[in-house]
């Protein structure tokens, strides 16, 4: 079967493509529009399709749209209900059951050639369990997924047997939802939510958890596999921070205890979920499992053996979801998740013609992994182009920016090329073979940066750039097998410096999209002090300022 998934009734539209059970493309469409998650999650742009990157998906495999056997949607309209009935304090929310209704004639109009009846509904939660369960390397395996909401819940708890099937053990109804508790925190917080979560996570690490005990009686299990969120009024523990303004240690000490009881609750759900299913492999999906702090917990505390997330876990990821449960209910035989590396690239020829269009100096250096190595030894720092681009949000080691991590100031620095705020970490990528060395307490390995692990006392003076407030890293192991060229250029860096280590974060600027494009490449490259931009198998460098 030729299926197309698509994502688009919330935030992060996107569109993947499987066939005969292989994933084969996937991308979201903000990497296309340059629009930060695509869109914001209002109900007047649930009609907003991922057009740009469903067409890309369908002209990498050579097919039209009339070529589909099936279309994949992540929501099911006629699972959701009222905003009243949910308790959602939202009147416009109806529109998006209305453009859901009509989600196949605008997905015929998009692509044309499609019949609308090729679009099948498939209900956000399950997508989202798909995308883990279903794509993950497991015959067997449990499956949490935990967002802000869905049709009319937040959560799902189930098993997927060896023959694919999804049992639902438990769900969680809305208004109770422990996704929508953590963007009222980062708004209160004076982020972006549904957007800026991550920011919250970071700036925890300065904080203490001091009201976690008053929380406790606000967020909890019942012991059924669900829970509740009852309101909480932040404004009593800490001031609402507007954007810009400077955060203050109530603003961490808020920020501690909410990230503490995320990790209290979602260990115990996890721990519900394997006492009645005896399993010892979790998959986790939906925007709550892209809080990497918190997999660690449950990976480190929930009693399973070995925990995978989805790389894409947001709402981009049911679109590769809805595509698998729809090529799975048809029978294909489905074949696991190849690799995040599944977005646009580019040959070597079309790379140099967008170097020489933009009439820019640069070369070709026998031993791309070693110059770049040279540069990063001189404290340069480089900006990473290679292969497909990832599908999810996290820069993998094909669209990176790279510095040493044995200089402390590198982190001051890659906050300030990015525009963002100065408590964000960056992420330290090490080969596969070297990762027990420096890094411990996570699982290992760690190739799509999912999880945190606590750096080695030994090392930290070491790489001091790598190390979060809390002695931790949310690190990427590098196998050889996977990523030959960059395994490559970590060896020569650590030949020039005996780090076996170099930062990590990804190649864009603040509320920007991870570039995706050569052209997006060089317009960044162009705007910051990046010193060298590698872009397949050429240098551009820098010139120096005289």
């Amino acid at each position: 079967m030729k299926v197309l998934g698509i994502n688009a009734i919330f935030h992060d539209p996107a569109a993947a493509l499987v066939i005969d059970g292989q994933i084969v493309a996937a991308a979201e469409e903000e990497r296309f529009s340059r629009r930060k998650h695509g869109k914001r999650p209002v109900p007047f742009s649930a009609w907003e399709l991922p057009e740009q990157a469903a067409r890309w998906c369908l002209d990498q495999a050579g097919l039209a749209p009339w070529d589909l056997d099936a279309v994949g949607y992540s929501f099911d309209p006629g699972l959701a209900r009222s905003a009243a009935e949910m308790c959602l304090h939202d009147p416009w929310d109806h529109l998006r059951r209305t453009y859901a209704q009509r989600a196949p004639g605008f997905i015929a109009t998009a692509l044309p050639g499609l019949r609308p009846g090729k679009v099948r509904y498939v209900a956000h939660h399950v997508a989202h369990a798909a995308s883990a369960g279903l794509a993950a390397p497991y015959d067997q395996c449990d499956v949490l997924v935990l967002d802000g909401r869905g049709e009319c819940a937040s959560h799902l708890a189930g098993c997927y047997d060896d023959t694919g099937i999804l049992k639902t053990l438990a769900t969680q109804q809305l208004p109770h939802s422990v996704g929508l508790l953590y963007e009222d925190i980062t708004e209160h917080l004076g982020f972006l939510r549904s957007s800026d979560e991550y920011k919250v996570m970071a700036l925890a690490a300065y904080g203490t958890p001091r009201y976690v005990d008053v929380l406790r009686s606000a967020v909890y299990t019942t012991g059924d596999g669900g829970f509740r969120t009852e309101p909480v009024d932040w404004a009593t523990y800490a001031p609402a921070r507007r954007p810009g303004q400077e955060w203050t240690q109530a603003h961490a000490d808020l920020a501690a205890s909410v990230q503490c009881r995320l990790e209290e609750v979602l260990v115990e759900l996890a721990r519900w979920l394997r006492a009645h299913t005896g399993g010892n492999r979790l998959t986790m999906a939906g925007g709550v499992a892209l809080n990497c702090v918190a997999n660690t917990v449950v990976a480190e505390r929930s009693g399973y053996d070995e925990v995978w997330i989805q790389p894409a876990a947001g709402d981009a990821g049911t679109a590769l979801g809805a595509a698998l449960q729809v090529a799975h209910t048809d029978g294909d035989l489905l074949l696991p998740m190849p690799g995040a590396d599944l977005g646009r690239s580019w040959t070597d020829n079309e790379l140099e013609n967008h170097l020489r269009k933009a009439r820019l100096p640069y070369e070709r250096p026998t031993d791309l992994a070693d110059a770049v190595a040279e540069c990063l030894e001189s404290d340069g720092i480089v900006a990473w182009f290679q292969g497909r681009s990832e599908y999810g949000p996290r820069a993998l080691g094909h669209r990176s920016l790279l510095a040493h991590p044995g200089r402390v100031e590198n982190l001051r620095r890659l906050n300030d090329i990015k525009g963002r705020e100065q408590f964000r970490p960056v992420a330290p990528m090490v080969s596969a073979v070297r990762a027990a060395e420096l890094f411990s307490r996570g699982p290992l390995p760690s190739p799509y940066m999912l999880f945190t692990h606590d750096v080695a006392q030994a090392w930290r003076p070491r790489i001091p750039a790598a190390v979060h407030v809390d002695g931790t890293a949310r690190i990427q192991t590098v196998h050889r097998a996977d990523e030959p060229l960059l395994a490559r250029m970590l060896e020569c860096f650590e030949h020039r410096t005996g780090l076996p280590v170099v930062i990590n974060t990804s190649f864009n600027t603040a509320g920007r999209p991870m570039v995706d494009s050569p052209r997006d490449a060089l317009e960044c490259f162009g705007s910051t002090p990046i010193d060298l931009l590698a872009i397949g198998p050429f240098v551009v460098r820098r010139p120096a300022v005289t």
